[in-house]
């Protein structure tokens, strides 16, 4: 987050430089472990805390959706009592005119009394249109109050859970705050040469990571984007040096699914708001297959989302206390990849 750690921007800076991945089982035993140890506290503490951006995330697009569905609803009700006043005075209309043209009389005295009778007959029949038209006002204004007093408890329910949502993201958004104020606690413990140790162990953790999708042939030749995927890659790689901010999907700060979300947006392609979603609900693609556009999907319970731009390379926001930019695909533990291009082959 940008301005977060004034007191150590130099350091901050070395730190966010790197890109927190598992130690490789292989590395050489490590001279100072407790580097090893600060590090994999760090690694939780910013995976924990892009969890419950994720989670604060899918709430908040909870949230949106509710509210646009009040505010039809609060419509529809407005509507429907609009509709019952017309119709109550329809029927009030029409009540009276029935009477003043029947005269108080009954239509068989009306025909054996008139001076004219088939003359009392149209009357009659002007009458009886005028019953039925009455019925009708009558059944549509019973069906319009039904229909009021449904949207009226639906809108109650609605505003319900609007509430509902909306305590449940501020206290998402405090947790959040609180895991900040931890991660921002133990930047603020380290020296210099412990952030730098730390550093060198991430980076080493990623060269590692990205050496063995390489052997194992798991990286995709070049492959060329689609047209939707082309834009969405230059939109995202024009947010390069901008920071990351949980819950914000631009223009001036990202979160890691707000920036792919964004970009594929407008790229023409709106996709799910979170990560989560965007690995559930986007097609799978294999690693080896992928071309600039895709997503690559990183922890086991898709946590964090980039985006691919070739040779081995994605577009990110990484972090808290960091920018966005561009990385080794095996900056985090990979879970899979999806295409969000609906036109594109694997």
């Amino acid at each position: 987050m940008s301005g977060m750690f004034p007191r150590l921007a130099c350091a901050a800076a070395v730190a966010a430089q790197a890109v927190l991945v598992p130690v490789p089982a292989a590395a050489a035993p490590d001279p100072h472990p407790t580097v090893a140890r600060l590090l994999t506290d760090l690694q939780r503490l910013y995976r924990q805390t892009e969890q419950a951006t994720e989670t604060y995330n899918a709430t908040t697009e909870l949230l949106d959706r509710q509210r646009a569905e009040v505010t039809r609803l609060d419509g529809e009700l407005t509507r429907a009592r609009l509709a019952s006043r017309g119709s109550r005075s329809d029927a009030g209309r029409l009540a009276r005119q029935q009477y003043q043209n029947s005269g108080g009389l009954g239509p068989y005295v009306r025909v054996l009394f008139a001076p004219d009778p088939q003359h009392a007959l149209d009357e009659g029949h002007v009458i009886a249109e005028l019953a039925r038209e009455h019925a009708r006002t009558v059944a549509r204004l019973a069906a319009t109050e039904k229909r009021k007093d449904t949207l009226a408890r639906e809108a109650r329910k609605a505003l319900d859970t609007r509430q509902t949502l909306a305590g449940r993201q501020r206290g998402q958004r405090d947790d959040i705050r609180a895991r900040l104020a931890e991660v921002e606690r133990m930047l603020a413990g380290l020296t210099p040469e412990q952030l730098a140790a730390v550093a060198r162990l991430e980076e080493q953790g990623v060269s590692e990571a990205q050496r063995k999708l390489t052997t194992a042939g798991a990286l995709p030749a070049d492959r060329p984007a689609s047209p939707a995927g082309d834009r969405a890659v230059d939109y995202a790689l024009d947010q390069l040096g901008k920071p990351y901010r949980w819950g914000a999907r631009g223009p001036d700060a990202y979160d890691c699914s707000g920036l792919t979300s964004q970009a594929w947006s407008r790229a023409g392609t709106p996709l799910p708001r979170t990560s989560r979603e965007q690995w559930d609900r986007l097609r799978k693609v294999p690693l080896n297959q992928l071309r600039p556009g895709d997503l690559v999907v990183y922890f086991p319970d898709a946590t964090h989302v980039a985006m691919y731009v070739g040779d081995g390379k994605v577009v990110q926001a990484p972090r808290p206390g960091a920018k966005v930019e561009i990385s080794a695909i095996a900056s985090y533990p990979i879970l899979g990849a999806v295409r969000p291009d609906p036109d594109g082959r694997v």
